[in-house]
């Protein structure tokens, strides 16, 4: 009986556990699913996504005339520097065509006026892209905080069926209260085994996008370190010709 019991596989407890458990169940599977959906894809592409950065920034320091820079954008899919530089970019062209029409005697004026909206620029691009690199993580934080619980919630109740066995048959003996223990088990194995790689792959994930956003941010100083460097050499006028915009 007890070997019937168990010991009927995985498949044979999960068909004679109760309807709360088994909705337990599917709420831990679903979430185990699209936790290692998550994983699988954001490993992938962060793992891409670090090599082609590295590539990237290599190009932009041997190359260092944006215009050829730009030309070059398009064999990079996935570093989110290639963002940073095409806002960049575009800010310093549209800023080159308004300090043409200014007059020489504002030419320091434009030239802080450029620098802050290059600036403003980066930000704004560089936070899009953090968003774009957390997107699903946080989801992973969630199936970490929540599936222990759903487990812990399948713990009780298999517990109370135990009881409420014991009750109705008068007695405790383990083929009384095994059905519940089982169930109990059951799920709470279920949420750790969710929970645990959504534990781990959060914490590896983020160490990774923050490796990458200090990428970022580095190479907007470096943006703007190298665009108000052409400007000084081009006494103070603006000047970015050198750039090669």
């Amino acid at each position: 009986m007890m070997g019937n019991l168990t010991f009927n596989g995985m498949w044979g407890l999960v068909g004679e556990a109760s309807p709360i458990i088994k909705l337990a169940l599917l709420v831990l599977f679903l979430f185990s699913v699209v936790s290692w959906a998550v994983i699988l894809y954001k490993i992938k592409l962060l793992v891409r996504m670090e090599k082609e950065t590295l590539d990237f920034s290599r190009l932009f320091w041997d190359k260092k005339q944006f215009r050829t820079i730009h030309e070059a954008c398009s064999g990079f899919q996935s570093t989110p520097l290639v963002n940073l530089f095409l806002a960049g970019y575009k800010e310093l062209q549209q800023s080159k065509r308004t300090s043409v029409r200014e007059a020489s005697g504002a030419s320091e004026q434009v030239e802080k006026n450029t620098l802050r909206s290059i600036e403003m620029a980066l930000r704004k691009a560089s936070t899009r892209e953090v968003n774009k690199m957390e997107k699903a993580v946080t989801f992973l934080a969630t199936t970490a905080n929540t599936t222990p619980f759903i487990g812990l919630f399948g713990t009780v109740w298999g517990i109370m069926s135990a009881f409420k066995s014991i009750g109705l048959k008068g007695s405790a003996s383990l083929l009384v209260i095994a059905p519940g223990l089982a169930e109990a088990l059951t799920t709470t194995a279920l949420g750790l085994i969710a929970a645990i790689p959504a534990v781990v792959a959060y914490n590896h994930l983020s160490t990774k996008i923050g490796r990458i956003t200090v990428e970022m941010e580095n190479f907007s100083l470096d943006f703007l370190g190298i665009v108000e460097g052409h400007m000084t050499k081009g006494s103070g006028k603006g000047d970015s010709e050198g750039l090669n915009v």
